[in-house]
């Protein structure tokens, strides 16, 4: 895979989309545009959504809260947040999200470096249009053998309410 570093623009609707979870994921940066230096993804997540508790290796997460309303945990600390907030979530330290509320909430994941968005592009499969696909239960076989691949660990249940 060869990186361009090119500049270019994406419109609201533009980027590769992906259903991911019952996720819909738009790539607006990846690695091959970055030169490998962030990945960002824009991401539609339906009510009650939350990935299991994990712990990244190779990677530092940030969120930027669009709408809706999130709980998030990483290590020992949790946070409530709403559209406006950012999270930065460091490598090697356990953390998830869970959405609140009955609205679905968007939001903008950085990752540095790049990389970790082909997981993503695995694990998921082409969205068929931009909207929230139908829920489906996890393929949990699959994300486990994609977590050494990706430098990840699965290390507990999704996060829930308090």
């Amino acid at each position: 895979m060869t990186s361009s570093n090119a500049p270019y623009i994406l419109t609201r609707e533009e980027g590769q989309a992906v259903w991911f979870l019952g996720t819909l994921m738009l790539f607006k940066a990846t690695g091959q545009e970055t030169t490998q230096t962030f990945s960002l993804i824009e991401q539609t997540l339906p009510p009650g959504f939350a990935p299991p508790l994990h712990v990244h290796h190779a990677e530092d997460e940030a969120f930027y809260i669009l709408e809706g309303e999130l709980t998030f945990v990483c290590g020992e600390q949790r946070w409530h947040a709403e559209a406006g907030a950012f999270i930065f979530l460091p490598r090697d330290i356990a953390h998830g999200f869970l959405v609140e509320g009955s609205q679905p909430a968007r939001l903008l994941q950085f990752t540095v470096p790049a990389g970790f968005e082909q997981f993503h592009a695995e694990m998921g499969e082409p969205a068929q249009s931009l909207t929230l696909p139908a829920p489906t239960p996890p393929d949990l076989a699959k994300m486990q053998a994609l977590a050494a691949k990706y430098h990840f660990e699965i290390v507990g249940p999704p996060v829930g309410p308090e």
